[in-house]
């Protein structure tokens, strides 16, 4: 029988400068999954998702990607971090970022195939972004330029895709177009995505992760008390399925 578990994170131990960031993580991620990481500032979110990444290395536990290490699965992979390293005044075309997502090791002078073209051009135009390949990243919206990184992670024809808080510098419409088409990706694409903000959760993805140096998995598109207790330490009576409408109990400065 064929293991249906995309991503397998065991007894997951790191730290930093001998400080915990992570404790004993247990998390287990199927096919077609569309998991939400949340929790607050500092507890280990994007840590977490370096670790799956093969960016870091735990300290203690493993972490299994497709069956094997995250190193060893790396072109298999979609990665649109926090900060992307591209300035935006550099005088590069879009077309030409979402082709360097057809890069892989190597270093030096790389010469694109017709293959890759064709593969950004198909990136750009499943993000509604074709039209603007000539243009210059700092000629773009912020929503615009997310779409362009988002295309750059897709033109390698990921099983999996992670996202870092990528709504961070968008704005309310930029932010619902780009979760309406990861919805949409979510069909045939893995998805990983680390967010603060609690009110796309239920509308978009499948599972959340509420991580603060341990982790609460919930598979359904709700975010639990014990998860808001563990992570912002607010005794909660309420959740609504459609956040950001919550009830707090009364509670006193600790």
């Amino acid at each position: 029988m064929i293991d249906s578990t995309i991503i397998e994170v065991r007894d997951l131990w790191f730290s930093f400068n001998g400080q915990p960031v992570l404790k004993g993580v247990n998390l287990s991620i199927h096919p077609r999954d569309f998991l939400a990481i949340i929790g607050p500032n500092g507890g280990g979110k994007t840590t977490l998702l370096k670790l799956m990444l093969g960016l870091l290395e735990p300290g203690q536990g493993s972490i299994k990607i497709l069956g094997q290490y995250p190193k060893e699965v790396a072109p298999r992979i979609g990665y649109v971090p926090q900060e992307i390293g591209v300035n935006k005044s550099f005088p590069i075309s879009v077309l030409h970022v979402v082709l360097m997502g057809r890069m892989r090791g190597g270093g030096g002078w790389w010469r694109f195939s017709k293959a890759d073209r064709t593969a950004a051009q198909k990136a750009l135009e499943r993000m509604e972004m074709w039209k603007y390949r000539k243009h210059r990243m700092e000629e773009l919206s912020g929503g615009q330029r997310q779409r362009v990184f988002v295309a750059r992670a897709l033109v390698a024809e990921p099983e999996i895709l992670f996202l870092d808080e990528p709504t961070a510098s968008v704005d309310t419409k930029g932010q619902a177009d780009l979760y309406i088409f990861l919805k949409e990706l979510n069909e045939t694409v893995t998805i990983v995505v680390v967010s603060h903000d609690l009110s796309v959760v239920s509308s978009y993805v499948k599972s959340v992760a509420c991580v603060n140096q341990q982790l609460i998995f919930h598979d359904a598109p709700e975010i639990t008390g014990e998860m808001l207790e563990m992570a912002y330490h607010c005794p909660v009576d309420l959740i609504a399925h459609g956040l950001p409408h919550r009830v707090l109990r009364t509670h006193e400065d600790q």
